[in-house]
């Protein structure tokens, strides 16, 4: 099951999710992770059939850029990455910012999931950068 919201009400499982990926598995400090982005972005989320969230990312708007969206905090339960539940997230993130109006979709993927974002059919723009102390590639996908 995907679904889509506000923080409030997908908060119950996308939290516990991003910390057990980006603080503890990644070891990105917790002041790093949470931030006021998640009040205004549109949060998806993917469960499996007991309910569990086993992925989860946010959509947000580029206020500097109109029809610019910005995906982030994408992750998947460490046990079932490479199993498809990353790339129904990302569609169903992507189906709401062409819902919106948005014409194209930036992120800032990890290296280590570059051909993950590749795949489906994101673009690398612009030069590697190191960020929360993790090596990135800017990415971009049209609508």
């Amino acid at each position: 099951e995907r679904q889509a919201g506000d923080w409030d009400q997908l908060g119950e499982g996308a939290p516990a999710l991003r910390r057990a990926v980006f603080i503890e598995e990644q070891t990105i400090p917790a002041e790093l992770e949470w931030d006021a982005d998640d009040a205004g972005a549109v949060h998806g989320v993917a469960r499996n059939r007991l309910g569990q969230v086993v992925a989860t990312g946010r959509l947000l708007r580029d206020a500097a850029h109109p029809g610019m969206a910005r995906i982030g905090r994408v992750s998947v339960h460490r046990v079932l990455r490479g199993t498809g539940w990353g790339a129904r997230l990302m569609g169903l993130l992507e189906e709401q910012a062409r819902r919106r109006g948005d014409r194209e979709v930036r992120l800032h993927a990890q290296r280590s999931a570059e051909r993950f974002y590749t795949r489906l059919g994101y673009e690398v723009c612009g030069e590697p950068f190191v960020e929360a102390g993790i090596a990135h590639i800017e990415m971009r996908k049209p609508l």
